[in-house]
């Protein structure tokens, strides 16, 4: 009798996961990467218990009136993890009769839980869960209210993080959309996540936001550039996306400059369904020669020949040419410069991270949905804080060649 697979423990699976979130190559690398995790949570949480306890939020001036408690400032204390010591703030009360479940006031080892709080953190999971897995831990029932409390820290700070300051100028910019299932009076909806990428001058990434909408259209991008430029950004030299509706309009209403690429890989993807499967491999050869081509002229007459032999299938050529503008100034720049903007494969890449969290059902809110993408974002900061593009240094020196593009750059920089 052949014995049963052993199936990986919750600890292995987490392992995997921080693993592969942040590709640490030392043990200094992945201890360091978990301290910046766990302080700030471990406060978020203690914060939550102590609004559970009072009843009243710290800034609820209403309800203050129905307990003479109040909060009284916090104390400095250092937790043990795994990871090596962590200081945190815990929160305090007038009558000293808080008793955090967390962390227990005479507790300061906290090791043995750190897997199950990026499990609760970082994985989307829902409240029922989250008791659960407090329960598991600590032996106790956590009510459902206190688990909102905690989770709605992490809220409060995602709100703080979509309204700080950006940067005047980016290089790249990559738009994409997400979906998201949230509960509402009608049912379910699947509601669009809009994700707006940046590579800022130094050629280091970042999410610059995340909004959450039940449609998708010029006005709807034009508030979100608009809310972007509030923030601090003054211009953009390249966006990209795979051609959502109105997000071009909407962009160039706000950032007039701005030089728009349509994803040369999401224009294959939409000309190939025409295309009888026996033909993709021959068919996408002969893309390549176009938009792979060493120079425009080269392109063009790869791009008659193209169009010549494939003319059997109209709707895949017809795609091509109402959309040759694109391919066409992606000559105007270096081979560099282009293979930074022809694809939107870098975003891609984050929405692929987020619906790991959100694919599992739907959410109550768009709060709960943006909690949980929020902290996701935070993971891949964390993966991407020190690094830049790869042959930044090439990229910005080339365009600063270009006379128009460092007349931009010089305004701000």
């Amino acid at each position: 009798m052949m014995s049963k697979k052993k199936q990986p423990t919750k600890s292995e699976e987490l392992a995997k996961q921080i693993i592969k979130e942040y590709k640490p190559e030392t043990v200094e690398d992945m201890q360091d990467a978990l301290k910046d995790v766990f302080g700030p949570m471990f406060e978020a949480m203690l914060q939550g218990e102590m609004t559970s306890h009072l009843g009243y939020e710290s800034n609820d001036h209403s309800q203050k009136k129905e307990t003479p408690n109040r909060r009284n400032g916090y104390i400095g204390k250092t937790i043990k993890t795994k990871s090596g010591n962590v200081r945190i703030q815990a929160p305090r009360d007038r009558d000293a009769t808080f008793e955090p479940q967390i962390i227990k006031k005479k507790e300061n080892n906290v090791s043995g839980i750190e897997d199950k709080v990026i499990a609760m953190y970082a994985r989307g999971m829902s409240q029922r869960d989250i008791a659960a897995t407090i329960e598991d831990i600590y032996g106790f029932n956590i009510s459902a209210e206190m688990v909102s409390n905690i989770t709605d820290k992490v809220y409060e700070e995602q709100q703080r993080w979509q309204v700080r300051p950006l940067e005047v100028i980016y290089s790249f910019v990559f738009v994409d959309c997400t979906y998201v299932s949230i509960k509402n009076d009608r049912g379910v909806s699947k509601c669009a996540v809009y994700v707006v990428l940046g590579y800022n001058m130094n050629g280091r990434k970042e999410v610059l936001g995340l909004w959450i909408g039940e449609t998708e259209g010029k006005h709807v991008w034009m508030q979100i550039f608009d809310e972007i430029k509030n923030r601090g950004v003054e211009d953009i030299l390249f966006m990209s996306s795979d051609g959502v509706a109105g997000m071009e309009d909407g962009a160039k209403s706000i950032f007039p400059n701005t030089i728009f690429q349509r994803c040369i890989v999401h224009l294959i993807r939409n000309s190939i369904k025409y295309v009888p499967s026996k033909d993709y491999k021959e068919y996408t050869m002969d893309l390549k020669k176009v938009y792979k081509a060493v120079s425009l002229k080269a392109a063009e007459t790869a791009f008659e020949a193209f169009k010549i032999k494939w003319k059997q299938y109209p709707g895949a050529v017809d795609t091509w040419v109402r959309n040759w503008r694109y391919v066409e100034q992606l000559f105007n720049y270096t081979s560099d410069i282009r293979r930074v903007m022809y694809t939107t494969n870098v975003i891609e890449s984050v929405n692929s991270s987020l619906k790991k969290v959100v694919k599992k059902g739907s959410f109550q809110n768009e709060e709960s949905a943006l909690k949980v993408l929020y902290l996701r974002v935070l993971e891949l900061d964390k993966k991407w804080e020190g690094g830049h593009l790869r042959n930044w240094a090439n990229v910005r020196n080339q365009l600063y060649i270009i006379p128009e593009i460092r007349e931009r750059i010089e305004k701000y920089m």
